[in-house]
């Protein structure tokens, strides 16, 4: 169930993230899972509810459970 691919010394995780309606909501996700250490790319998208993080290597899924949750949405888990 987890979606991750190891590339170049990087790992992409797509997360499903319930709640986000708008930009505002997908800035607010992307910066507070950009500030978990390794974290170098993050990409949300509303309509789909999907966030892409791009790291140095995986990351803890608690970490980022905080993260969108102090960005006031709920982390479903990965795609």
């Amino acid at each position: 169930m987890t979606s991750q691919t190891d590339t170049q010394g990087s790992v992409t995780t797509v997360y499903k993230v319930t709640g986000m309606s708008c930009g505002h909501c997908e800035g607010a996700v992307s910066g507070e899972i950009s500030e978990i250490p390794g974290v170098s790319s993050v990409t949300a998208v509303a309509s789909s509810g999907e966030v892409t993080v791009v790291s140095a290597a995986p990351l803890d899924e608690e970490a980022v459970r905080a993260a969108v949750d102090e960005a006031g949405f709920e982390l479903a888990g990965t795609v």
